[in-house]
């Protein structure tokens, strides 16, 4: 990914890490290392949902991956 930290996916990513609080909460909340969350440019399929849920909801799945989930779903 060109210049990752302007993509829409890493935004959303990184504005999940600000809500949580660091990479090693939402690695903890998915079941990872945070150097696996470190090598993210977006979060895998698998762990949209459980992200969404650590943030309570304050990034949508939609944010974090509109091409799975489209908005209003």
């Amino acid at each position: 990914m060109k210049n990752k930290k302007n993509h829409p996916y890493f935004k959303a990513l990184q504005k999940a890490i600000d809500v949580i609080g660091s990479q090693s909460a939402v690695a903890r909340a998915v079941g990872v290392t945070q150097q696996t969350v470190y090598l993210w440019d977006y979060v895998p399929a698998h762990h949209v949902l459980k992200v969404e849920a650590a943030t309570n909801g304050a990034v949508t799945r939609h944010e974090l991956r509109p091409d799975l989930y489209p908005p209003n779903e």
